[in-house]
């Protein structure tokens, strides 16, 4: 029997959970959509704007899952209580204890859900559409701007240009410091690459040593280095840290911690994101508290504007502490996880005095 009211209430809330979803995403491709419209030129047109924000939109559904998970289950419970089938169930014997497990059972398939979203298909699609955009928009007469970076391995310090999606670059600069940081060389390459084995091949290369008995001019048509910074590394510094998959924000936080440079924007973008997929579990829970009492007997529209009210308040808190925390150099991960601490405590709360 709990089984199958189980199903039952899962059906109602992942049902309710997805059509909510396919109003916020529709309002949301309109938006990016007009948005970009304001960015035409080029070969950047309406069509690719199109394909911009459709690419866009599974980044977009991870991001409104914890807001589209609550107004989903307030819908799809509150549609139960109206019936009193819950008041049903409570009569049967069934304790909200038992209750929250059984709604507990939908938080954890939309938490799958949205940790698949936020680590294979989000990311990945969000990186190729902002360089699809990025070269639409600007094509070769200007292909320097936004494709060029500063990156350090160990004692190197790296400036190049991606020239196309495949990591091979125009110029390429490196400048070598010793354990004082004091110059020890200048290098140039006109063409540099990363073959498959992850080995830089610098073309018509040109380095200037500064010894302490004068200076040293090497010259080589082809030299192949083994610098530690490998395509997916220099992926990540040209991606937004919201177009990154957990792993790759993981990589890159310990290369950034390796070579002494700050990688708190990245630290505070996983824990928002670990944060924000465990919220997606609570949300079910703090529904079922509320379709007891007044609510039960409220109308679609009340529990529409409960859920829009608390999903607003829950996606405000987050955005606000995470930026804060990078401008006042606070800890990430607590204020990462603070909104959803409170949203545990108020749910738990909220079960606590229900009879």
């Amino acid at each position: 029997m709990n089984s199958i009211l189980s199903q039952y209430m899962m059906r109602a809330i992942l049902t309710s959970t997805a059509l909510v979803m396919v109003v916020l995403l529709a309002l949301a491709a309109l938006f990016e959509f007009i948005a970009e419209l304001e960015d035409v030129r080029n070969a950047y047109q309406a069509p690719q704007a199109m394909l911009f924000s459709a690419l866009r939109l599974p980044i977009l559904a991870f991001e409104m899952m914890p807001v589209s998970a609550l107004i989903g289950s307030l819908l799809g419970l509150g549609a139960i209580a109206s019936n009193s089938e819950i008041i049903v169930m409570r009569s049967a014997g069934l304790s909200v204890g038992r209750l929250a497990g059984m709604v507990a059972v939908s938080g954890v398939a939309m938490l799958a859900f949205a940790a698949v979203l936020g680590e294979f298909i989000g990311p990945p699609l969000d990186f190729y559409a902002r360089d699809m955009r990025q070269e639409s928009r600007f094509g070769q007469e200007e292909e320097r701007l936004g494709n060029s970076t500063w990156v350090r391995d160990g004692n190197a310090y790296l400036h190049l240009e991606r020239v196309n999606s495949e990591f091979e670059f125009g110029s390429l600069y490196v400048y070598r410091f010793d354990d004082d940081y004091a110059l020890e060389s200048i290098a140039q390459a006109e063409n540099a690459g990363i073959d498959n084995d992850d080995r830089w091949r610098l073309e018509n290369f040109r380095e200037t040593q500064f010894e302490s008995d004068g200076v040293q001019a090497v010259e080589s048509s082809l030299t192949v280095e083994s610098f530690d910074v490998n395509a997916e590394l220099l992926g990540s510094t040209m991606a937004k840290p919201s177009s990154l998959s957990l792993r790759g924000l993981l990589s890159y936080i310990d290369y950034q911690k390796r070579n002494s440079l700050d990688a708190s924007r990245f630290e505070a973008e996983l824990w928002y994101r670990v944060a924000r997929t465990f919220s997606v579990m609570i949300m079910p829970i703090l529904a079922l508290s509320f379709v007891f009492g007044s609510l039960r007997k409220g109308g679609t529209g009340g529990r529409l504007m409960i859920g829009v009210v608390i999903g607003l308040a829950y996606y405000l808190a987050s955005e606000m502490l995470a930026n804060s925390g990078q401008v006042f150099d606070l800890n990430p991960a607590l204020l990462a996880w603070l909104p959803t601490i409170v949203l545990v405590l108020v749910t738990g709360f909220a079960l606590s005095r229900i009879r």
